[in-house]
């Protein structure tokens, strides 16, 4: 890691709006700077605008390589995890670019930061100096080394274990990924009180408890209804996998979560209602049709689904606090062109398939439907086993 001059700083930050690509053709025009060096500065400046403001805001930051930045949490997921844990020792087994370590580092006394790779250790560490960060230690270590040779306790122990192989391509079962925790797992719970797990959002839950098999507390974590991480507190305490508190939230701009609690027992214990579709239909959060409360949402709210795997939920009256999206149904049609475009007059809308035979890309070339508008078209199956399109509007 190298720091910038005061010359490249300014090109830097000159030219922060300008395209990449644009400004490596124009190399030659600034021949006394490391146009290749800074133009990586600008990409990754760019890409981290809205995901890591606190970052891209500081000229002095220096950012890794555009992947790391690209693989990072965001400061929206990173503040949610922070509020989970608190104490005097967290250790990042994986600390990366070092964005979960500095929020860990307002809830803990002490932050330990290890990340394998040299360079991306250094900048981390250059970093939270500038971010005023003087409670993390960063270590230039593997995660395995360290563990190995460890012989204190933390309160807790975090990891985010790598999901690229050796071709980028992308990994979600645990055992595939680096470390592995699974082989770790026994260190992990005799280093620490607990150990706080994140995985891909692909992986299936029922799949990681069963191989965890210490879990405690599930929380399936979605930020602007697109699930980002799926997080597993860890204790040599733990419940049964069918008594682990699962609680789904969906980080929203100024406005509070969307939060929802319940374990696989609630969820199994509760009795679903189906009903044709009524005044308000109701649409849940991805979080929640990630882990799988489907029975219990209709129960906790008092709602009726519309058919067992339709996952969409219909009352009478409005349900005001629905952690979701919340529609006016103002009436149902057959998925024929003619009857469909009688509800269209500009001839548009936005189409969402839930429990359908065709996708919407089918669906809008073979109806002509443009996307858009203030009408939302659910192509679904009823309570009758039978195919039908919900006209609606935003409640």
């Amino acid at each position: 890691m190298r720091l910038f001059t005061p010359e490249e700083k300014k090109f830097i930050q000159e030219h922060l709006h300008q395209d990449p690509a644009t400004l490596m053709l124009q190399a030659k025009r600034y021949p006394q700077l490391p146009m290749q060096e800074l133009v990586q500065q600008i990409q990754a400046r760019q890409k981290a605008s809205q995901k890591l403001t606190t970052w891209a805001q500081n000229p002095d930051v220096i950012f890794p390589v555009t992947l790391s930045v690209e693989q990072s949490s965001s400061e929206a997921t990173a503040a949610y995890k922070a509020s989970l844990v608190k104490g005097e020792l967290l250790i990042d087994l994986t600390g990366g670019f070092g964005v979960d370590s500095l929020y860990f580092a307002r809830q803990f006394k002490q932050v330990v930061h290890l990340e394998q790779n040299q360079e991306l250790q250094q900048i981390a560490a250059h970093n939270f100096k500038l971010l005023g960060a003087d409670n993390i230690q960063s270590i230039n270590i593997p995660a395995e080394v360290f563990l190995r040779d460890y012989s204190g306790q933390a309160e807790v122990i975090y990891l985010d274990p790598a999901r690229r192989g050796n071709r980028e391509e992308k990994l979600h079962l645990l055992q595939d990924c680096e470390p592995d925790v699974l082989h770790l797992l026994p260190q992990l719970l005799q280093k620490a009180n607990a150990v706080l797990l994140k995985t891909s959002p692909m992986l299936d839950i029922e799949q990681a408890l069963e191989q965890l098999t210490h879990v405690e507390q599930v929380w399936v974590v979605a930020v602007q209804n697109e699930v980002k991480e799926v997080l597993y507190l860890l204790s040599p305490k733990a419940p049964a996998p069918a008594n682990v508190t699962r609680t789904v939230v969906n980080l929203l701009n100024q406005v509070e979560p969307q939060v929802l609690t319940f374990t696989k027992t609630a969820e199994e214990a509760a009795t679903p209602h189906y009903a044709d579709p009524q005044d308000f239909v109701y649409e849940p959060n991805a979080a929640i049709l990630k882990a799988g409360a489907f029975r219990y949402l209709g129960q906790k709210y008092n709602l009726s689904k519309l058919h067992p795997n339709s996952h969409l939920y219909t009352s009478a009256i409005l349900i005001p606090d629905f952690p979701g999206r919340s529609f006016r149904c103002n009436t149902t049609c057959r998925y024929n062109k003619k009857e469909l475009m009688r509800h269209l007059p500009a001839k548009k809308a936005n189409i969402t398939v839930r429990n359908f035979p065709e996708s919407v890309a089918d669906i809008r070339r073979k109806t002509g439907i443009k996307e858009g508008g203030d009408i939302y078209l659910f192509f679904t199956t009823d309570m009758h086993q039978k195919p039908v399109v919900l006209v609606c509007q935003k409640a």
